[in-house]
């Protein structure tokens, strides 16, 4: 008996390739909708012929959005990512050449955080008939490679499609690195002009609906065992919660994990608003940019659990924040990160984890003594916030800023600040009213995040919640690299509060270099090499050239009144004001960080920084 023919669609690659993503499907909270959310464009020789004809013909289904800059875009689609807990992505597609690279940054971003981010770029011919062709950077020695190479160092998935038929393994293949957890990361795929357009005849089951869910892997029986029995032991047990158990959905299990054995709690940038103001054992952020309490229970624990986290420096002080004998539980679902640092890994979700955990221990209880002193150490550290973020008489300041917008916020508003001063500004004083609603970039420290990343989330937060706001503190450096979303959210109609905090130039790297002994040099307008006298930006001007609604206000007296006006605005909103960027840091305790310090100096304060830098460095932990 003769076998009946598979069943085939001609179509081209890029057809192909549109066609399948639109009919990927996800169910989130018991609904039905596409994985891909969309995505951003801007279009070039490279994608705009063939890519951009197959993306018209779905333009509903999967809605793109003009970008204004390659790399911003990316970073609303990193945005738009994070507001959706990694259950949804959006694609960024650019054309061959400098709008790919452009992307590279945004790619950085989304590889150091484990966020999803599918890149779908131009490259150069398949034939190389027409070799060399415009942006072409060509190889002498090796003409396979071309600048989307650059991807691979900041790719969780790399493939360049030379065939067609390719994408029946590779799609996939790539989607399922965007949507599992352990594995999380951008996936690029580059696009060669001639072969976006080749034929191809495509099973038609490759375009059949697919729903996915995302992988919920439980711990071995054995690791969660031997976690307890280690847990049991402690005198002084900590638990730091990191953006993974926002991911996992866990920040119910945590809060009641924490309550039922009077575990204290301490939060990494990427893990704030795991765990609202109110609950008691909520202890602040920890490391770099932490406090005072968080940062005093981390130094005496002696079994720490660290969920969802892979322990970058400026969470762990650079191994300086803890006990040299202090032992760690990580739980984590990447192999990688679970086995830092001579821990007992628990491989798996941090859901299932933390519900295992709960059950298993039992009737154990947290001293209690070391229970009270957490909350004693959390008092005192509302005290320090409350003083910080008082107005009173003396310049403007960021946490002046971030406290009266948290004051006048709604619950679910999202507030979203990247790199510079304004993450620990915004970690150490913001006080979280609703789970989830805290977005800082600062695994990659991306500079320019801020208003990109929050064009994305506000496209995501409008979709679950329209009366939402996405409030955006932004300094003036990062506003001066990249501010053209501006533009975007008018154009798109997804407003935005714009904070522009304006310190006079890169403050905060000032601060580092007058902190390890340097002169302040080429970081504040003033002490740049310029011609003739410095000048501010007016800021608020530039904004209304963009669309958005704007003003400048004098000082935090004007500042309640203008956040109404942004507030009761129906387009994007931009307050500007000037802040203390030499004096008006928080001050508190924060852990150690290790920069790298000259070892020999004329000058004697860079010499007396590397000396002190040399006796901080003995409560270095060694060894992984």
């Amino acid at each position: 008996m003769k076998p009946t023919p598979e069943k085939t669609v001609k179509l081209t690659m890029a057809q192909a390739l549109v066609r399948h993503l639109a009919n990927q499907f996800i169910e989130i909270d018991g609904q039905r909708t596409r994985l891909c959310g969309g995505g951003f464009a801007i279009f070039g020789h490279g994608n705009v012929t063939c890519l951009g004809e197959a993306l018209y013909e779905y333009r509903d289904e999967l809605p793109v959005w003009r970008g204004q800059n390659e790399q911003s875009m990316a970073l609303a689609a990193i945005g738009y990512a994070k507001q959706k807990l990694r259950r949804r992505f959006m694609f960024a597609t650019a054309s061959a050449g400098p709008g790919t690279t452009n992307m590279l940054t945004a790619a950085g971003v989304a590889h150091t955080n484990r966020l999803p981010l599918l890149l779908l770029a131009g490259d150069t011919f398949q034939s190389r008939l027409p070799d060399p062709v415009l942006q072409q950077v060509e190889h002498f020695g090796d003409p396979t490679i071309s600048v989307n190479d650059g991807f691979r160092a900041v790719s969780r998935y790399f493939d360049r499609i030379t065939h067609p038929a390719q994408i029946i393994q590779s799609l996939p293949a790539a989607i399922q690195t965007l949507i599992d957890p352990a594995d999380c990361g951008p996936a690029f795929i580059g696009l060669p002009q001639d072969v976006q357009g080749w034929t191809y005849d495509y099973p038609e089951v490759f375009f059949e609906e697919r729903l996915h869910r995302v992988r919920r892997t439980s711990p071995d029986p054995l690791e969660i065992d031997d976690a307890i029995a280690l847990l049991r032991t402690a005198r002084r047990p900590l638990v730091i919660a990191g953006g993974g158990v926002q991911y996992s959905q866990a920040t119910a299990e945590l809060a009641a994990f924490a309550s039922a054995f009077g575990l204290p709690v301490v939060e990494t940038i990427a893990g704030r608003a795991n765990l609202v103001v109110e609950h008691p054992l909520n202890c602040g952020p920890v490391g770099v940019t932490g406090s005072n309490s968080a940062n005093a229970l981390a130094a005496e624990a002696d079994v720490i659990v660290a969920i969802g986290t892979r322990l970058q420096d400026f969470t762990t002080g650079s191994w300086t924040a803890f006990a040299p004998d202090a032992r760690f539980i990580n739980i984590n679902a990447a192999r990688h990160d679970a086995g830092k640092h001579r821990a007992l890994a628990v491989v798996g979700d941090a859901k299932r984890a933390l519900l295992l955990m709960h059950e298993g221990l039992g009737d154990f209880q947290c001293p209690t003594a070391w229970t009270d002193k957490a909350k004693a150490e959390r008092r005192a550290w509302d005290s320090y916030v409350a003083a910080n973020i008082e107005p009173g008489n003396r310049p403007a300041t960021y946490a002046q800023a971030v406290g009266a917008a948290n004051r006048l916020c709604d619950v679910r508003d999202r507030v979203v600040a990247a790199a510079g001063g304004l993450p620990g500004e915004v970690a150490a004083n913001w006080r979280t009213k609703s789970q989830g609603t805290v977005d800082i970039e600062f695994g990659f420290s991306c500079m320019g995040y801020e208003i990109a990343g929050a064009w994305g989330a506000r496209i995501a937060q409008a979709e679950r919640e329209p009366d939402n706001d996405t409030i955006v503190f932004t300094g003036d450096g990062s506003y001066m690299m990249m501010n053209s979303d501006i533009y975007s959210s008018v154009l798109s109609g997804k407003k935005l509060i714009i904070i522009v905090l304006d310190n006079g130039g890169f403050a905060v790297i000032n601060k580092l270099q007058n902190n390890t002994g340097n002169a302040s040099f080429n970081n504040l307008i003033a002490d740049c090499k310029i011609v003739g006298e410095p000048f501010a930006v007016d800021f608020a001007a530039h904004a209304r050239s963009m669309g958005a609604e704007a003003e400048t206000i004098d000082g935090m007296a004007d500042f309640d009144e203008a956040f109404a006006r942004a507030k009761a605005s129906e387009r994007t909103y931009v307050i500007s004001m000037k802040v203390d960027g030499i004096d008006g840091w928080t001050g508190e305790d924060h852990t150690w960080w290790e920069v790298g310090i000259p070892e020999v100096s004329n000058r004697p304060q860079v010499d007396a920084a590397r000396q002190q830098a040399s006796i901080d460095r003995q409560r270095q932990r060694k060894g992984v």
